[in-house]
């Protein structure tokens, strides 16, 4: 493949000190050949507003943009309330509005999460699965990685310290590349 494989990697915190955009970061060190990971920040994307859909502000228009020009996603997402964030909801919904200009529509993606909690955002990484049947978004189903007890596993930092994690995130973005290889063909 001539040109690099594009993953665009996406946090879903706002979190200044976010253990999950710090997976991403860790993640762009990980990558197998000839892949580069891009972030987009959810900064300042607006609250959804169906009567606002078709006249969408510029950061919506470049997330969008963004997700169309990608191979492929990866999602970190914390988990909140048992569920996905709301600030990532929010910009799934954005970028899946209008009806019929979906620009999740066909994507390959992988999920990861990390979490102070012992579980990791379980809960969150599988409603997101949920979200993406509707958004028609392949998920990779395995390996699954959740990062549980996130303040043991980064420096003060945000340098993931953990070998094993890290060798799971290299595992989930060799998959990631395979995963959308096999389904293009």
């Amino acid at each position: 493949m001539a040109n690099p494989f594009r993953i665009l990697g996406i946090a879903g915190s706002l979190r200044r000190d976010s253990y999950n955009m710090a997976a991403l970061k860790a993640a762009q060190k990980l990558l197998p050949d000839n892949a580069q990971l891009d972030i987009f920040t959810l900064d300042g994307i607006p609250p959804f507003n169906q009567d606002k859909e078709k006249e969408p502000v510029a950061r919506v228009t470049e997330f969008k943009e963004a997700i169309r020009h990608s191979d492929a996603l990866l999602i970190s997402t914390p988990e909140y309330n048992y569920s996905v964030p709301g600030v990532l909801k929010n910009a799934i919904d954005c970028a899946s509005r209008p009806y019929g200009d979906n620009a999740f529509a066909g994507k390959t993606a992988a999920i990861m999460g990390a979490s102070v909690g012992t579980i990791g955002t379980a809960r969150a990484q599988y409603h997101l699965r949920q979200i993406f049947v509707f958004l028609n978004v392949l998920a990779l189903n395995q390996p699954e990685v959740m990062i549980g007890n996130a303040a043991e596993r980064f420096d003060a930092n945000g340098n993931l310290t953990d070998e094993k994690t890290k060798a799971l995130i290299k595992e989930l973005l060799t998959g990631l590349v395979n995963w959308t290889a096999r389904i293009s063909t």
